[in-house]
């Protein structure tokens, strides 16, 4: 049994963030529940490197944390489909939406009301900026986010910064840490048997995935230089060329510098940095740089990933992404999941025993309306009718 199992989370998010969130609870036994407007799905089921994908509603961006969740496409905007809404909200656990204030006031999504509807419902709110402040109802995306936050001026290298990361990774920090919230809630529930109000902002989220960056602002006033692939003061802690492709190492305690330059025949090097204190490393920065450059290029990456990961030295061959997913190391784990001929990313974690799982896969627009809607005593003359008004879908 997993540990959400018998949870029902009404899932009203679109793009990145939300989804990831309800994806997150999901691969941990809840039941998911996406809802979409009928005439307005959400809008990554047109978007990824799939055209065919694309055209039928299942963009890659979409079905990438849509495994395992159920769809229903209701139209919130017609009172019937309200009603219907309503009625699920009796049954449900917790509530996930992203839509601006205006609209979700609109379609009536405000805790207020629902929670009189249930009393235990948990209730998550994502958004840019959170519902306080004067960037309240500012809309943003993640790149937006980044350089609203501080993350695209810390990235890149002195020259090039600021850089925007590739991936969308204030959408799945900020899914992550929505995932955080509705559990801590959900445990918190057991106690109190009350429900509760979350506000989740991205801009929040994204200062708790550069803490150490946000506390040293915060203390000194100054925020961390980008540096790019070069650490500023540890030359073990750098990028290097290789006679083919890049190694990145990770020696970074004095004593993993000293194995470094050991592994790699410099034993006078070694013996220095194991006599100096650690303030005074970085002195040495661009003799061992120079020695680790001269010295890494005489022999490919992998070479050097397997001889220093043999002498516990972190480092690793510069793979892409492509490279990266064949690895053994994750066929070796359960974080890709095969179902349905496809492939996913399930979670970052593993438990002994009932632990994250995708049980099925994306769901096709509608899949499960009528079955849901079944469940609430709604005859098939009724669905028909609600799905020729253009209720349902």
């Amino acid at each position: 049994m997993r540990p959400f199992e018998g949870i029902r989370v009404l899932d009203l998010t679109h793009v990145f963030a939300g989804p990831f969130c309800t994806y997150q609870l999901g691969v941990l036994g809840a039941e998911v529940i996406k809802i979409e407007a009928p005439s307005q799905p959400d809008m990554t089921r047109n978007e990824g490197g799939d055209a065919a994908a694309n055209d039928a509603g299942m963009g890659l961006y979409f079905q990438a944390q849509a495994a395992g969740k159920k769809s229903l496409l209701l139209d919130l905007k017609d009172p019937d489909g309200r009603a219907l809404f309503d009625d699920l909200v009796r049954s449900a656990d917790v509530v996930v939406q992203n839509y601006t204030r205006p609209a979700a006031h609109r379609l009536g999504l405000d805790y207020d009301r629902l929670k009189g509807l249930n009393p235990r419902l948990i209730f998550c709110v994502i958004s840019g900026f959170g519902h306080s402040g004067p960037k309240a109802d500012h809309p943003a995306y993640d790149i937006v986010i980044q350089a609203f936050s501080g993350i695209m001026a810390s990235n890149g290298t002195p020259d090039t910064a600021p850089v925007r990361v590739g991936p969308a990774m204030v959408d799945y920090g900020t899914g992550a840490q929505a995932a955080l919230a509705i559990s801590a809630a959900l445990h918190a529930r057991q106690v109190t048997g009350e429900g509760r109000f979350i506000d989740v902002a991205m801009s929040d989220c994204a200062l708790m995935l550069m803490n150490s960056h946000s506390f040293t602002t915060l203390q000194t006033g100054n925020a961390p230089r980008p540096h790019g692939n070069q650490d500023p003061a540890l030359a073990g802690y750098s990028c290097y060329d290789t006679a083919n492709g890049q190694i990145m190492l990770g020696a970074y305690t004095n004593r993993q510098n000293a194995t470094l330059m050991r592994a790699l025949g410099n034993e006078k090097a070694a013996a220095e940095i194991e006599a100096l204190p650690r303030s005074e490393i970085a002195a040495r920065r661009d003799q061992d740089a120079a020695f680790l450059a001269e010295v890494l290029r005489t022999q490919d990456a992998q070479h050097w990933e397997d001889l220093l990961n043999a002498h516990h030295v972190p480092a690793a061959r510069v793979r892409s992404v492509e490279a990266a997913l064949e690895e053994e190391q994750y066929a070796s784990r359960r974080v890709v999941q095969e179902v349905a001929g496809q492939r996913f990313a399930a979670a970052g974690f593993a438990f002994d025993q009932d632990g994250p799982m995708v049980s099925s896969a994306p769901p096709k627009p509608g899949e499960h309306t009528d079955a849901v809607l079944s469940d609430l005593e709604v005859s098939v003359e009724q669905l028909a009718a609600l799905r020729a008004r253009g209720v349902i879908g």
